[in-house]
């Protein structure tokens, strides 16, 4: 237990670190969206069915939810700085690798193993340490700021994916990925630091008697799993774990990666589908970060069941806007959606802070593996489903009702003071 000292700086260097790892996440997000233009073009090239390249995002999404618990205790043990450098790597390799694939598996390896496993690595779980580690005010503004990284990702990357991918091959729009995740790296290798006592300094919005209480630094994965068996006691994290995997669902597995493939199954060209899809990161961005401010006020479980069922009520009347012969009804459906995108992830990590103390990004780690299950098993259901009936409108109803589900489970979740999990 250390005591850190109080700079008189102007501007935090939270506030640093805080831009940093959102250019990070900038940086990991350009393959979150890439597998859903790039799917058509390696389709056409070599003859892959729908469900062979959704069986490469399926392993991407379940590594980059298991990765997240296992990914905060690294962080714990190793330092933000490390664990994040060693990511964008491995996201850069995957991407960059992945123009030799000529077979389905090595789409797996490169697609699936080595990005999954990099952008597990940062994941939500970064953000939530960030936030826990540098502020003690502002912390749901914050999550929401850094949560829009991804989509700001997206937002960045895949307009000029979808032209590479049309005017210069997929080959092309992969190595664009690889580029735009190297170049991050130099910044977090300069300026991304674990925690303000590596400074001198104090968390932002600390109060003056503060005192540091360093995490456990034993064996990761061990601190990992020891951790998950306590939360499973907790009725309140099968809650959260049962909306979270309905959110990943709904968002990453389903619209993430088949919303391309569908509007263009209903006429839409590729580019224009893609533009669609980049709007919603540009509405996530503003939905995120006001949903991290309300976080700061508002009871997060009744936020959680307002985008829950908001989000399902979007799904419900999807297919009647894909069918539809002019483009702004479904223009709407994109600005609504992308308000809500990831908005659930600053009320949940509110709540896994509240419940579980200290320990709560590790829990949340764990809660964002039961996010990414959701998004694996929804991504290969959703390309069965379009293989069987020839469209996708089984897949959205069903996710619909899902939704309601997890409005009505985030309602319910009970308040109680937070334990702590953390011990042998």
């Amino acid at each position: 237990m250390t005591t850190a000292p109080i700079s008189a700086r102007r501007i935090h260097p939270a506030w640093i670190v805080a831009i940093v790892a959102f250019l990070a996440l900038v940086g990991a997000a350009g393959f979150r969206a890439a597998p859903s233009v790039l799917m058509l073009p390696l389709e056409d090239e070599f003859g892959w069915s729908r469900t062979q390249l959704s069986l490469a995002v399926t392993v991407n999404l379940l590594l980059y939810g298991l990765m997240a618990p296992f990914a905060a205790a690294l962080m714990a043990r190793f330092g933000l700085r490390k664990v994040t450098s060693v990511a964008l790597l491995l996201v850069a390799s995957g991407a960059a690798l992945s123009t030799f694939a000529t077979e389905p598996w090595m789409l797996v390896l490169t697609w699936g193993v080595l990005i999954g496993l990099g952008t597990g690595s940062m994941a939500l779980v970064f953000a939530a340490t960030v936030a826990d580690h540098w502020f003690h005010r502002r912390r749901g503004l914050v999550v929401g700021i850094l949560t829009a990284g991804s989509a700001t990702g997206q937002l960045v990357f895949l307009p000029f994916i979808a032209v590479l991918v049309t005017d210069q091959g997929w080959r092309q729009a992969s190595l664009l990925v690889a580029g735009g995740a190297l170049l991050v790296v130099p910044l977090v290798l300069i300026f991304l630091r674990n925690h303000p006592v590596d400074i001198g300094m104090t968390p932002y919005g600390a109060a003056a008697d503060y005192v540091y209480d360093p995490p456990a630094r034993g064996n990761a994965v061990k601190l990992a799993l020891s951790t998950l068996r306590r939360a499973t006691k907790v009725r309140t994290f099968w809650a959260l774990v049962a909306g979270f995997a309905i959110c990943g669902a709904t968002t990453n597995g389903l619209i993430g990666t088949h919303f391309i493939p569908s509007a263009h199954d209903h006429g839409l060209p590729e580019t224009t589908a893609a533009g669609l899809l980049a709007i919603v990161g540009i509405f996530d961005i503003i939905g995120t970060v006001a949903s991290g401010w309300l976080t700061d006020r508002v009871n997060p479980r009744i936020l959680l069941a307002v985008y829950y069922a908001g989000r399902g009520l979007g799904l419900l009347v999807l297919p009647f806007l894909l069918s539809a012969t002019v483009q702004p009804p479904l223009f709407i459906f994109v600005v609504i959606y992308g308000l809500d995108w990831v908005a659930t992830v600053p009320p949940t990590v509110a709540l896994c802070r509240e419940i579980f103390g200290k320990d709560g990004p590790i829990v949340f780690g764990w809660v964002f593996a039961s996010h990414q299950i959701g998004a694996a098993i929804a991504a290969t259901v959703a390309g069965v489903i379009r293989d069987q009936t020839g469209q996708y409108t089984a897949a959205w109803f069903g996710a619909a009702g899902l939704c309601l589900v997890a409005a009505v489970v985030s309602a319910t979740i009970t308040r109680r003071k937070a334990v702590a999990l953390a011990g042998p």
